[in-house]
């Protein structure tokens, strides 16, 4: 089974919490820059897919007690778990595709999702020196990650327009870590905004699992030409997964 890495994008991470449109305002980032190398994810229970990927189980642990807390971020890390009233506008900026913007082609903007208590959960990390985030979300699904898969496939490229201003949304499917899951995946988005006397890019990396019928995601997001920070990304991902593995007991 393939699995995957997927970066979207918006603004800095303070901005998470105010919502953020996809006239992305930053640092122009020069061609290359959003290149990455897929964390070398390790540590227990990391021996690859268990199955199918079809995530059927339930869960039955709230999401809040699964969520990883501010303490779990490293130092340099300003962590907040957001309030259910940002969570939604915080993940359309993840996805690279805000909510309200029209997408070409038509049928590539991410699927419904519920939003709420225990539906979506979704703390940030700010490292302010850097001008880079690490977000950890756990959302309820009902379908399997593949299908998600598929669809990314499907768009490599979008165009988003919101408010008059357009964007360009690249995806690039990269081999998934193994990790000890119903599946995974694995991507790096890149967001363009601007002309030709000035663009900025916007980069995530991002590692999802799935565990039953939660889903986990781990997105390094930045600005500028610094490779993102793999490591911490790494760590936050394995750590994410182990806990709701955990939690299935």
């Amino acid at each position: 089974m393939r699995r995957r890495i997927l970066v979207a994008g918006c603004a800095a991470v303070t901005l998470a919490l105010a919502g953020c449109s996809s006239d992305v305002s930053g640092v122009a980032e020069p061609d290359g820059a959003a290149g990455a190398v897929v964390p070398d994810i390790t540590g227990p229970g990391t021996s690859g897919s268990n199955g199918p990927g079809t995530g059927t189980g339930t869960i039955a642990a709230p999401l809040s007690s699964m969520l990883l807390t501010p303490a779990d971020f490293p130092a340099k890390y300003e962590a907040l778990v957001l309030p259910d009233d940002a969570v939604e506008q915080a993940t359309s900026d993840l996805d690279g595709i805000p909510a309200g913007a029209t997408v070409d082609p038509a049928g590539c903007k991410p699927p419904p999702q519920e939003f709420g208590p225990d539906a979506a959960a979704l703390i940030v990390g700010t490292d302010n020196a850097a001008r880079a985030t690490i977000s950890v979300e756990l959302a309820r699904v009902d379908r399997p990650l593949a299908t998600r898969e598929a669809e990314l496939e499907q768009c490599p490229e979008v165009t988003t327009t919101r408010n008059g201003a357009t964007a360009t949304v690249t995806t690039t499917m990269l081999p998934a870590p193994p990790l000890n899951a119903d599946d995974t995946m694995a991507i790096r988005q890149t967001v363009t905004s601007g002309n030709a006397d000035q663009t900025v890019t916007q980069s995530m990396l991002r590692l999802v699992a799935q565990v039953d019928d939660v889903r986990i995601s781990a997105t390094h997001m930045s600005f500028g030409d610094a490779a993102p920070d793999s490591a911490a990304l790494d760590q936050l991902f394995t750590e994410a997964v182990q806990k709701v593995t955990a939690a299935q007991k």
